[in-house]
């Protein structure tokens, strides 16, 4: 029976906290014992139940794995001069879970608006270029292990955020359109530096707005 692992992540969007990239490996025969459970895309499924999903799925699956990619990579990677981009970070990524765990199948929801060009990405990043990719957009809803990989990489992306905002207060919910995220980045910037994404243009823009007020309090 095949081995198919799912990968997906959570965090692309926002302007603070770590981006999450999660892998489940499953078999056929599991499939279906994860869609019993109401095992869906993570955006169907209420915070409540996603928690209670995550251990299922930790359960289940035949392997599992969570990375956690920080602030600072993430603007390395998108500063850098080497063509890396945020795609390419997470495609890098996803290479080392699939060489971790030597899948038969391998279903990626794909983040490049091209998904041929995204799978040869990956393709060329792995120990065994013969696997069989399914890489289309989407696939967190088409796709059952790519389901579970979904509710892992939310759930742990939740669980992160929690961590910041019990350490530095209410962040809202990271997005560079949330008000609240708006104020805090205007209010704590400079004072932990180490939450955000600094390479996101509303970071930049909120940034040098709050300095030119505070030079124009000195014209």
């Amino acid at each position: 029976m095949a081995n198919i692992l799912g990968i997906d992540e959570a965090g692309r969007g926002p302007v603070l906290g770590p981006l999450i990239i999660a892998g489940v490996m499953i078999t056929e025969s599991d499939e279906e014992v994860l869609k019993n459970f109401g095992v869906k895309d993570s955006k169907l499924v209420k915070p409540s139940e996603r928690e209670n999903l995550f251990d299922k799925i930790i359960d289940i699956a035949k392997t599992t794995r969570i990375i956690t990619v920080p602030p600072k990579e993430i603007d390395d990677a998108i500063i850098s001069n080497d063509n890396m981009n945020l795609n390419w970070l997470e495609a890098k990524k996803s290479a080392e879970i699939i060489n971790e765990f030597k899948p038969d199948i391998v279903v990626l929801d794909c983040p490049h608006p091209i998904p041929q060009k995204y799978e040869d990405y990956v393709r060329d990043l792995l120990d065994n270029s013969d696997i069989r990719i399914i890489c289309e957009h989407k696939a967190d809803l088409n796709h059952m292990s790519c389901s579970a990989a979904s509710v892992l990489a939310k759930v742990a992306r939740e669980r992160e955020m929690d961590k910041i905002k019990n350490k530095y207060g209410e962040t809202g919910p990271g997005y560079p359109s949330n008000k609240i995220t708006q104020e805090f980045i205007k209010a704590k910037f400079d004072k932990h530096p180490e939450i955000f994404r600094k390479s996101w243009k509303t970071f930049q823009n909120l940034v040098k707005n709050k300095s030119q007020k505070k030079l124009n309090q000195y014209d």
